[in-house]
């Protein structure tokens, strides 16, 4: 390594642009991570002296002052040896003092019209953040101040290797959850808050997914990772609009869904958009960025305001409805739920409110124009463009489509088959991982909305259920779920799974308001339902678990999400299917009797004789010896 940096310590302004090429590919060639193995070993001291030099010389060369060995063509491949460099403790260490820090920022701005020198020097700054944990802190010191640059550069680019960057840098230094959030959230960059932000590179993002754009579906990736941090934190800080009873109390720590703010509000039409258009993926239906799209929308709160927007018939326009009045609070001993504002509707379907038309935006255009490009390289009918986005649809689809595929037709959900597709196909995420979140959301919007848990109650347990067979041997949904009910290996997504029945046989939400201390009152008359519709036994640890300890009563009156008919009284209130009755068998004979009576003697007399019953107990002998039999 000495030989590489006295071979550029050697390089002066005369040097010609090959030669100057030649030294730092050398560089890079002997640091590059994909050689097989390193075929050196590099000092410290040897690593830090040659970033300096790079940095130094890099510098000059954005200033066109023709003083050092290096030109601005030169800059991205010097920057990309820096960045190698880095990647190393001790590079990243020297990188992350607050000198070179807000060079490297500098120089990404700088050559703003090298779009490859830029994005090496922002990636030397994400490195040195991510191997050194003061690096978070320091970025955003008074004379570097990264975070604001960042955001600002954010705002600014529409290049996804740039947003994916820089939101990795964003990222890492929200993820300690420091003051710098609430200026994020609250002061405006170029005009815009951080959510107006990252709204808008949601949307350019979206489409770029759809158009098969290098590096969009990373850099959607990241910059969620961003909000998320924004939506977890800010609301924690601030706590205001409390959301759950236990957010009044000074003793508990705030959790997700204890508290929201209005600002963060304009999040929700972009990630819903996002949620709504993302391709199917393959092989696993349920993959990154997708993943975490759901993660940052189970943040956000179910309420009056945001009403509109979760159930409006254009996510694209995000039309304002009026709302009526609703249950405010939620039990943060359950899975944390939002305030509501529950529909009048007892239908199957979602809210559908008559929006304002609006006016086409840019997104729906390029959505609109990407749709007929895919349908006219199709043979298959063209859908119907109008039809508008159901959130509570599209999460159950989404929920059924990957049961399927994780646990195909009627396989034990425990088997290991199953985990080991899933590590095969997500190496990072177990099936807990991957599948709960989804189960929360749709739990979530069922406990917020009368209509979603009447059309989800609908799609999973129909009016019409063949009850002939034990439901939990099914090869729907409604079997997959049952089998995850009694799972040892997935427990969160069983539990998860256990939320999101017991919501959907909730009439009114009011077992998710936390009304203390009636909670275990209105536990009772859920379980009954729940019991009434998948029987009991399919339900008992989950319910025991919730301190209802033996089979519930029969449910007594008609509710949003359970009518009794006359076909009930024939369910059998523990499996849940249909009580074959009883046929009548023909009288036995003189001669058949007699058969059977000499099948018990000698039955009971290999027994006595083996030693398994004591002689005073044989029931045949005791009738031999008391005159009933002769």
């Amino acid at each position: 390594m000495a030989d590489i940096l006295r071979s550029y310590t050697a390089l002066s302004p005369s040097s010609s642009r090959s030669e100057v090429s030649t030294v730092l590919q050398s560089i890079i060639s002997e640091l590059i991570e994909t050689l097989p193995a390193p075929t050196f070993e590099i000092d410290a001291s040897s690593r830090t002296e040659l970033i300096k030099c790079l940095l130094r010389d890099v510098k000059t060369a954005s200033a066109k002052n023709g003083s050092k060995p290096l030109s601005p063509k030169d800059a991205a491949q010097a920057l990309l040896a820096i960045k190698e460099l880095g990647k190393n403790p001790v590079g990243s260490e020297f990188i992350a003092i607050p000198e070179n820090l807000s060079t490297l920022l500098e120089l990404a701005s700088s050559f703003k019209d090298d779009p490859e020198a830029s994005s090496e020097a922002l990636r030397s700054v994400a490195n040195a953040l991510f191997l050194i944990e003061k690096a978070r802190s320091t970025v955003l010191e008074k004379g570097v101040d990264g975070g604001v640059l960042a955001i600002s550069m954010l705002e600014k680019t529409t290049l996804p290797d740039h947003i994916f960057v820089l939101s990795r840098i964003l990222f890492l230094i929200t993820v300690p959850g420091p003051s710098f959030i609430s200026n994020l959230v609250e002061d405006k960059y170029n005009g815009h808050t951080a959510i107006e932000v990252i709204g808008s590179k949601l949307d350019l993002l979206t489409v770029g997914i759809l158009a098969g754009t290098k590096m969009a579906r990373e850099a959607m990736t990241d910059i969620l990772k961003f909000a998320f941090n924004l939506l977890l934190y800010y609301p924690r800080m601030v706590q205001t609009e409390p959301q759950t009873p236990e957010a009044s109390n000074p003793d508990q720590t705030p959790i997700i869904g204890d508290f929201w703010s209005s600002k963060l509000d304009s999040f929700l039409a972009p990630a819903l958009r996002a949620f709504s258009s993302l391709p199917p993926t393959s092989p696993s239906p349920i993959a990154a960025p997708l993943t975490h799209v759901i993660h940052t929308l189970i943040t956000i709160p179910v309420s009056a305001e945001l009403r509109p927007i979760w159930f409006g018939t254009n996510v694209i326009a995000s039309p304002r409805i009026s709302t009526s009045n609703s249950p405010k609070h939620v039990s943060r001993s359950q899975t944390p739920q939002p305030a509501t504002a529950s529909s009048s509707s007892s239908g199957n379907d979602s809210p559908q409110p008559t929006p304002v038309s609006p006016k086409p935006s840019t997104l729906d255009r390029a959505l609109s124009v990407l749709t007929v490009g895919r349908r006219s390289l199709s043979r298959s009918p063209p859908s119907n463009t109008t039809t508008p986005t159901n959130v509570v649809q599209r999460t159950y689809e989404l929920i059924d489509t990957a049961f399927a595929h994780f646990f195909p037709d009627v396989i034990d959900v425990d088997d290991a088959s199953v985990r080991d597709r899933a590590k095969q196909e997500s190496p990072d995420n177990s099936l807990d991982d991957l599948l709960s979140p989804l189960v929360v959301l749709l739990s979530r919007i069922c406990a917020a909305d009368e209509a979603s848990r009447v059309r989800v109650r609908q799609l999973i347990i129909p009016d019409d259920l063949d009850r002939s067979s034990p439901l939990e041997g099914r090869s729907d949904i409604l079997g997959r779920c049952l089998r995850l009910m009694t799972s040892v290996y997935h427990s969160r997504l069983k539990d998860s799974v256990g939320e999101m029945l017991f919501a959907v046989c909730d009439s009114d939400g009011k077992s998710y308001q936390g009304l203390r201390p009636h909670y275990q009152m209105l536990i009772v008359p859920i379980a009954s339902v729940l019991s009434a519709l998948v029987g009991y036994g399919n339900v008992a640890g989950f319910l025991y678990n919730k301190g209802v300890l033996s089979a519930p009563p029969a449910p007594s009156a008609t509710t949003n999400t359970y009518t009794p008919s006359a076909a009930t009284a024939s369910i059998n209130p523990i499996t849940g299917t249909t009580n074959n009755p009883k046929q009548d068998l023909p009288e036995m004979t003189d001669e058949e009797k007699e058969r059977e009576a000499e099948k018990l003697f000698v039955l009971f007399d290999r027994l006595e004789k083996t030693g398994a019953i004591p002689p005073s107990q044989n029931p045949i002998r005791k009738a031999v010896q008391e005159g009933k039999i002769g």
